[in-house]
């Protein structure tokens, strides 16, 4: 073994001492702060997440889908992330305008070479209150209530003690305390959302909303003592959609999450173009760009045929990491099916078609 390859992989070694003991840090009983959340390009499609006064603001009665996003391939371990979601909303009488709204979200993270992980669910509901029928106007109420569990695998995680002479030697002691692998906790948020449309044939929406999670200020340690507290998360959310022609349709989108001392602003549009085929069938192509403040552009394609959807998108780093990343930042793919119930006994009231 020549000397650089025993550098680089010193180096490497070092790096994963160095996750390792970030995540131990947890359980010190500092009195720093954490900020830990999963987040996605293609966020308008991630309600629970994002706020969840918009779980079932959308113009069909239901939605299921999946998400997958691989970020950091070039530079290291990827962080992958897996979601799958469902949401429905239901009128609550004949006579009423309003919605209710459930809706559910779990996901799986990994990150880095022990392979740290985050699995967390969180149901929703949604009260939908009608405040102007001729203009589809419904003030919401969400709130989703989650469970979350960090692990990692201490068997794949080295220390500078298992270095001799210039070498690794996995069957040296590594001399460190491994603590608990696991930990767990419950957490909480809740949103309230405006929605309406304007414009001589409400060929208009706009949406604006605000939300707050990590209510609980869950507190992470692997050594079951106090550790690190989650800082709460608070989320601004605003939409545009108009229609330019009868076939093609506008929208635009900001997203701004801020946590602590971090905080993380999308903006950017869609243009969708429809194409009405027989049957009572449709195909939709959409295509846009999306901006995170100081970290990515994001483009995006999207394929809809009749209720089923395709969303991919990527991430091209421009942050001050783009030398290291070669400008590489995160794939996301995503798969959504929508539709109505078929016992519909009660006409549509409540309208969002842009989103």
């Amino acid at each position: 073994m020549n000397k650089n390859t025993i550098i680089n992989k010193s180096i490497r070694r070092f790096f994963r001492a160095c996750f390792l003991s970030l995540v131990l840090i947890y359980g010190t009983g500092s009195e720093s702060i954490a900020q830990a959340d999963i987040h996605f390009s293609q966020f308008y499609e991630t309600s629970v997440l994002r706020n969840p006064s918009l779980t079932g603001v959308f113009s069909s009665d239901y939605k299921v889908g999946v998400y997958y996003r691989n970020q950091w391939s070039s530079i290291s371990h990827p962080f992958e992330t897996k979601l799958v979601s469902a949401e429905g909303r239901f009128q609550l009488s004949e006579m009423s305008n309003d919605f209710f709204s459930v809706g559910v979200l779990g996901f799986n993270d990994k990150a880095g070479s022990v392979d740290q992980r985050i699995t967390g669910i969180y149901p929703a509901v949604n009260y939908n209150k009608s405040m102007n029928p001729e203009h589809n106007s419904y003030l919401s109420v969400g709130f989703t209530g989650g469970h979350l569990q960090y692990s990692f695998d201490p068997a794949k995680a080295t220390f500078n003690n298992q270095f001799q002479g210039g070498r690794f030697d996995v069957n040296l002691p590594s001399l460190e305390n491994i603590p608990f692998a696991k930990m767990s906790f419950w957490d909480l948020g809740a949103g309230i959302n405006y929605n309406t449309s304007m414009g001589p044939d409400n060929n208009v929406t706009c949406v604006v909303g605000f939300s707050g999670y990590h209510f609980t200020q869950p507190k992470f340690s692997y050594y079951q003592v106090e550790g690190i507290t989650q800082n709460m998360r608070f989320n601004g959310n605003a939409a545009m959609g108009f229609n330019v022609t009868e076939s093609i349709l506008a929208q635009m989108h900001v997203n701004a999450a801020f946590q602590g001392t971090y905080k993380e602003i999308v903006a950017g549009g869609l243009i969708s173009w429809t194409k009405e085929l027989a049957e009572m069938k449709s195909f939709t192509l959409t295509g846009g760009a999306f901006y995170r403040m100081a970290d990515a552009v994001i483009p995006v394609i999207r394929v809809k045929y009749n209720s089923l959807a395709i969303g991919v998108s990527y991430d091209v780093n421009v942050s001050t990491l783009k030398a290291a990343s070669n400008m590489n930042g995160g794939f996301e793919i995503t798969l959504f099916h929508t539709g109505d119930f078929t016992n519909k006994g009660m006409a549509k009231k409540m309208v969002c078609p842009k989103f």
